[in-house]
């Protein structure tokens, strides 16, 4: 049961402290969706969409109205469509109708991004999988509202180095074909070590293989809520600190279960997890890098970064857990350059450097996310920055992921702008050394010793 206390607690959240459900995003299977010819499948998968997300935005405002939550964004994820569209044995221009259609039906119901153009190619690809990215360029590009990513690597599997490097190749492509727009494809674009099969979260969003045939999954968050609790106790111990984080998650979870349980019931779809994820935005009082500067850090990037971002991703998880017993997806702190103000301004004055953020993704949920880099980066370069991510991810059984922008004509210092959640992005320095011999090697890394667990 939601108390009166817990109520009136929520309301002050939400007027003082940004605290919103970030999303509600509807889980549609494709799989039976299977058909012989393109335009088929196209169809099937128009339908199927269209039908089952008819009435999500709706609920999901009359949902905000009615309880007065903010819900910032409807999505959709589907099941990658590598998989799902593997019996065509279509080609690149195959897999670009597809992602068409996606788009077709997203806009048909009112969602702001639908996810799930997407292939898992860990240990391996097949013909479908390699036709889809060779897509992921043009269909971002011809596109508004689909999302892609692709799952590199896993604890399990190791490290699939050969589509590694096809996906540096793939992210500059994608950034020249949309140069025009301060490279957003690339905005859409995320790749993976330890993809999770829940994630309600854009680019990354896909519907799993293990999932239900249509599933609700919401998505909270509130950094400003945790930082308006560290400011009633600064100068505390670290015990206090923690348990401070973790209360303040409890709460922010008891929003989005209610928000999930509610969408569910009125949409008569499964409800699937809570992800708790300190997801920050553009405005000031949102910001992960402010609740750095709240624990005593200088700026984001000083000394002790890494070790406040633990501190603060782990209580958030412990948090969570305590206030539902379907906590999933990336629950914890996301670290992106362009949504967060704070860490903007800590690139601006140099306190924040493409290293110590690849430090810090080794504590964090996610990854490099919304990084922009200079548009002369090499393919080469951003393989081998995203490999370093894998590696992070598969050695420590954890999440990473690499959303890199390398914004075509843009040199170190400037500035683009994405608008909206997106923000603004400054470009970023990335170390100049070369690393194409090692890129090219090919192949695949074997998974670690500590993989062998049954």
């Amino acid at each position: 049961m939601i108390t009166r206390r817990e109520i009136q607690e929520t309301n002050q959240m939400i007027t003082e402290a940004n605290l919103d459900v970030r999303t509600i995003t509807m889980g549609v299977s494709l799989l039976d969706c299977a058909a012989e010819t393109l335009p088929r499948f196209c169809d099937k998968i128009y339908d199927k969409i269209t039908r089952s997300a008819q009435n999500l935005v709706r609920v999901g405002d009359e949902i905000a109205l009615e309880y007065g939550v903010p819900i910032v964004n409807k999505r959709i994820s589907v099941t990658p469509v590598a998989q799902a569209a593997a019996g065509l044995h279509a080609d690149q221009e195959g897999f670009v109708e597809i992602a068409k259609t996606l788009d077709k039906a997203a806009k048909e119901v009112g969602v702001n991004f639908i996810g799930g153009f997407s292939a898992l190619v860990q240990k391996g690809s097949t013909q479908s999988d390699r036709a889809l990215q060779h897509a992921i360029p043009h269909a971002l590009a011809q596109t508004e509202r689909v999302c892609a990513s692709v799952n590199l690597a896993s604890s399990r599997a190791g490290i699939n180095m050969n589509a590694v490097a096809r996906m540096g190749r793939v992210i500059k492509e994608a950034a020249e074909l949309t140069k025009d727009q301060g490279s957003m494809a690339c905005a859409k674009l995320v790749v993976f070590c330890n993809a999770v099969e829940d994630n309600p979260f854009m680019a990354g969003a896909f519907h799993g293989a293990g999932e239900r045939d249509l599933v609700i999954n919401v998505g909270v968050s509130g950094p400003g809520v945790v930082k308006r609790a560290l400011e009633e106790v600064r100068g505390a111990d670290f015990e206090t600190l923690c348990e401070t984080i973790k209360r303040t998650a409890f709460k922010i979870t008891r929003v989005g279960q209610l928000v999930a349980q509610e969408a569910a019931k009125r949409l008569d779809v499964p409800f699937g997890i809570i992800d708790l994820s300190l997801a920050p935005t553009p405005a000031v009082g949102d910001s992960i890098a402010e609740i750095f500067e709240t624990m005593g850090l200088e700026r984001a990037g000083a000394p002790g970064t890494t070790a406040a971002l633990a501190i603060l991703n782990d209580n958030v998880k412990k948090g969570g857990i305590m206030a539902s017993s379907y906590v999933g997806g990336l629950s914890g702190a996301f670290i992106p350059v362009s949504e967060d103000h704070g860490m903007i301004e800590a690139v601006r004055c140099g306190a924040l450097t493409l290293e110590k953020l690849e430090a810090m993704t080794c504590v964090c949920s996610v990854g490099l996310d919304m990084v922009a880099v200079p548009g002369d980066t090499c393919a080469e370069t951003i393989a081998g920055i995203i490999a370093d991510e894998m590696a992070i991810g598969m050695i420590n059984h954890k999440t990473t992921a690499v959303r890199i922008i390398p914004v075509a004509g843009s040199k170190v210092g400037d500035v683009v702008e994405f608008g909206g959640l997106l923000g603004s992005a400054p470009v970023m320095p990335v170390n100049g050394w070369n690393c194409d011999t090692f890129i090219r090697r090919g192949g695949r890394v074997p998974p670690p010793v500590t993989s062998f667990r049954n």
